[in-house]
């Protein structure tokens, strides 16, 4: 009984760092990848680095698409966009 009372606190931690740190980690994964796979032509989006573009073309060979800026085109990896800030972006304005 004594063995099992000196690894409660290890278990505790455990079970603390996998509540506060682990879990939302994964299921702000989940919701990333949901994002990605959901995008489609048209959606005003931003980039990880910052960059505004309007999305012109998917490609679900290599899970890329093509972002329309006032530069031109650019090809970006679908996990180089933005979750947080795109869907800022489009979201719609409240007035007060």
């Amino acid at each position: 009984m004594e063995g099992i009372g000196s690894f409660l606190p290890f278990i505790a931690i455990f079970a603390v760092m996998y509540f506060f740190m682990i879990a939302p980690q994964m299921k702000r994964s989940k919701q990333e990848k949901k994002f990605a796979s959901e995008l489609k032509r048209g959606d005003r989006i931003i980039t990880k680095s910052g960059m505004h573009g309007k999305v012109v073309e998917l490609n679900d060979k290599d899970n890329s698409c093509v972002i329309e800026t006032l530069a031109g085109k650019i090809k970006f990896d679908r996990s180089a966009i933005s979750m947080e800030m795109s869907t800022k972006l489009n979201a719609p304005v409240t007035v007060k």
